[in-house]
């Protein structure tokens, strides 16, 4: 009995050791439940430890795969603000999140963490790629309120490096075609020490994802933001051969501003340098004023045209346009130079008809003396025979003066004309009696107040021989030839203008006042020849394809 149950006891006491076995090996591995916590206290001072053991016996100095393979670093643009983009100084600017990433086994580490999240005090203590904007002016890196910067390992010795960069760049533009142009502005950047044989560029997400600009970044004044496209190249120098990565954003200008400043101003000008051809030709003062103004106008339109554009020694497009407005308003007032000068030159050709058409008109001559004065002193020296002479020409003149004044109606227009040609200073000065002085100055007035009586009036053709011969001989001494030739020429010229049917007068020249055959071939053809010319400009400006390419700028 008793050997029976002994095998029994050492059964159960063996079990009882095996649980007890089992309950101390799970107490070792899930240990007390404060102790996880004691374990994240101490990360820190890991993570310190993990950063003196990366940079012990690092050389920043030396890049990563030295002496061997070659270092890639893959690239990629993040654009938060586009432009401006001046056209003066052909560049243009952008504020960017510019972004590197390498591998750098040196860098290699265990730890808890997968990524190590460090600020810019780390980055002057390992090796940064040394790149560079080739074509850029000017390039600020932020440091408020602290250097934008941006650093990150990974376990696997996977490096990010972020920069906030302002660039100011350089955009070669061809502004032929300007303000209708369009322009591929480049953004090159790569190594500035290491050639392709140690160091290469590639795109992180690719060439279509790596640059990215988002709509609300690409609000411009004067050019709209098509897109871009990105690009890589090798250039040769003496150095070595190196690897550029280009982006290219393509910017067409906007129409709005220039149309408003240039374009509607110079047509305006133009059409209104054209109303003075409906301008009356004698208005010389007006059309001179609407010539001279338009020209000015134009002259400061392309003035200040030329303000917001670079001293480019080419013709643009918009030069092209000013130039011949201008060549519109100039030809206007040319044509009121001609217009003028034709005119003149037409009055006086009809003022030289109208004199050769009244000297062949037969007018009977009637030969004047200047002044009775050398009649009169022409008589006897001695005083008494020039008193008594003085006397009968005072009774002569008083029934002269009856005679004259009964027949001023019919006198004829030659011996009235004649006796205008006697001054009353000179007849009364070369006799010294006062009454012979008083008649004579009044027959003269008489003589030429009296209207000459028109060409078909009937006139009396004794009247001068029968008033001759019925003066005295005093009169016929006195007047000596000059009687004569009034006798002889008066019945001549009464017998020529008896005859109204031989010939006719000579008819008043005419007026030139009116429009010009020029205007009326002004006010057609330059109206049309300047809608023509806009026709053609503008259809041929906004269907050609103005916008350069990218391959022509690199």
């Amino acid at each position: 009995m008793v050997s029976a149950k002994e095998p029994a006891i050492a059964m159960s006491s063996g079990l009882s050791i095996a649980l007890l076995h089992c309950l101390c090996l799970a107490t070792c591995l899930t240990g007390p439940p404060g102790q996880s916590k004691k374990e994240e206290k101490l990360w820190p001072e890991n993570f310190t430890s993990i950063l003196n053991s990366l940079l012990d016996g690092y050389d920043n100095r030396l890049r990563p795969g030295f002496g061997g393979p070659v270092t890639e670093v893959k690239t990629d643009i993040y654009v938060t603000s586009f432009g401006p983009v001046s056209d003066v100084e052909m560049e243009y600017t952008m504020d960017v999140f510019f972004r590197q990433t390498w591998v750098d086994k040196r860098l290699k580490y265990d730890g808890p963490i997968e990524i190590l999240r460090l600020n810019n005090l780390m980055v002057s203590k390992v090796w940064t790629p040394d790149t560079f904007f080739r074509n850029g002016k000017k390039s600020v890196a932020h440091n408020m309120t602290a250097p934008n910067k941006l650093f990150r390992i990974m376990r696997n010795g996977t490096i990010l490096y972020t920069m906030r960069l302002t660039i100011s760049a350089e955009c070669p533009m061809r502004l032929v075609d300007f303000p209708m142009d369009g322009h591929a502005c480049p953004l090159k950047f790569g190594s500035y020490a290491y050639p392709k044989s140690e160091m290469i560029y590639t795109w992180t997400k690719g060439p279509e994802k790596s640059v990215e600009v988002p709509e609300e970044s690409s609000s411009l004044v004067q050019y709209d933001l098509l897109g871009h496209t990105v690009s890589t190249e090798t250039i040769k120098s003496i150095t070595g051969e190196y690897i550029v990565m280009t982006v290219y954003f393509h910017l067409r200008r906007k129409m709005g501003y220039f149309m408003i400043q240039t374009y509607i101003p110079c047509i305006m000008t133009v059409i209104l340098s054209q109303v003075s051809f409906w301008i009356n030709k004698e208005s010389v003062p007006a059309r001179t004023v609407f010539g001279i103004t338009t020209v000015l106008t134009m002259t400061t339109l392309s003035i200040s045209a030329r303000h917001s554009l670079p001293k480019v020694s080419y013709a643009t497009a918009m030069d092209w346009f000013i130039a011949v407005c201008f060549a519109f308003v100039f030809s206007a007032l040319i044509e009121f130079a001609a217009v003028n000068y034709f005119t003149n030159i037409q009055m006086e050709k009809a003022k030289r008809k109208t004199v050769k058409s009244l000297l062949e008109f037969p007018v009977a001559p009637v030969q004047r003396e200047r002044s009775t004065e050398e009649t009169l002193t022409s008589t006897d020296a001695n005083s008494n025979v020039r008193k008594r002479t003085n006397a009968t020409v005072q009774s002569e003149a008083d029934g002269g003066s009856r005679i004259d004044t009964r027949h001023s109606s019919i006198q004829p227009p030659s011996v009235a004309q004649g006796s205008s040609d006697i001054s009353p200073h000179s007849l009364s000065a070369s006799s010294p009696n006062p009454f012979t002085r008083i008649n004579a100055s009044e027959t003269l007035s008489s003589a030429r107040a009296t209207p000459p009586a028109p060409p078909s009036t009937p006139i009396l053709t004794g009247f001068v021989s029968q008033h001759a011969t019925a003066g005295s001989p005093s009169i016929q001494h006195l007047l000596g030839s000059r009687l004569e030739q009034i006798q002889t020429t008066t019945p001549n010229t009464l017998g020529a203008s008896a005859k109204p049917s031989a010939v006719t007068p000579p008819a008043p020249p005419a007026s030139h006042s009116g429009t010009s055959k020029i205007d009326k071939y002004a006010r057609i053809l330059f109206p049309v020849t300047f809608g023509a010319f806009n026709m053609v400009y503008w259809v041929v400006y906004l269907s050609k394809d103005t916008m350069e390419k990218s391959e022509s700028l690199m």
